[in-house]
């Protein structure tokens, strides 16, 4: 016996995704009711929801999907170039509004404020990124660059570079940080090396290295911490 496919206007009318969301709000619907809403309908012979259902699936939640190209998206059955598109604009968008810091510049009190600020920026990376925030004397974050994108190497990471974009900056002390796609956090041996060649050329000019972060999956290492500045 063929079970149809049951489509949203089988669906009640008080449990489809659209009316869920304005009766109880965005933070009540299911990451497949999200998805739903933004591709707004299916095919023929397959509800949105279905098609929700097999994007996420696919990517095996949110955390892949983040990453996807127009090309994986529309690999999927049921999702043309727009709809693909409507879904890496909606990524991006997300991205950029979480990552927004108002005008008040950020203080760094702690190696959790650091982490806190780049955290959600920086643990869904596929590639190492190294990172310099650059502080005045109230310890405010007054620039972030990134310096690199690639596997942390000693010969890679010049500290010329990022001490040259601190005294352009007028900064007091930096604090470089650095994320590992695995989600272990935990330091290795380069990335010792490589702060204390840090530390080293900080104190020569004047500007010093307050700590180098290793961000991972909601989780962080700081060195000053484990006692290597």
């Amino acid at each position: 016996m063929n079970i149809r496919e049951i489509m949203i206007k089988d669906v009640p009318k008080e449990d489809r995704p659209r009316e869920r969301l304005l009766t109880h709000g965005a933070d009540h619907l299911s990451n497949q009711e999200l998805l739903s809403i933004l591709l707004g309908s299916g095919t023929k012979d397959e509800s949105v929801m279905s098609v929700a259902n097999r994007v996420l699936m696919h990517f095996e939640g949110l955390k892949l999907l983040r990453g996807a190209t127009i090309e994986e998206l529309t690999s999927i059955k049921g999702i043309g170039t727009a709809k693909g598109l409507l879904i890496l604009s909606a990524i991006e968008l997300g991205g950029r509004m979480h990552a927004y810091k108002s005008n008040d510049k950020y203080v760094i009190r702690s190696p959790e404020d650091g982490a806190d600020y780049i955290m959600e920026e920086m643990r869904s990376l596929n590639q190492e990124h190294f990172v310099a925030l650059f502080l005045n004397t109230k310890n405010q974050i007054i620039h972030r660059q990134t310096i690199f994108i690639g596997s942390l190497n000693a010969a890679i990471v010049h500290p010329r570079e990022i001490y040259r974009e601190a005294v352009k900056r007028s900064a007091a002390s930096i604090i470089v940080a650095h994320n590992h796609p695995s989600g272990d956090p935990e330091p290795s041996q380069e990335d010792i090396h490589v702060t204390r060649r840090l530390v080293e050329s900080g104190k020569m000019i004047g500007i010093d290295l307050l700590d180098h972060l290793i961000i991972g999956d909601r989780k962080f290492v700081s060195l000053k911490e484990k006692g290597y500045l």
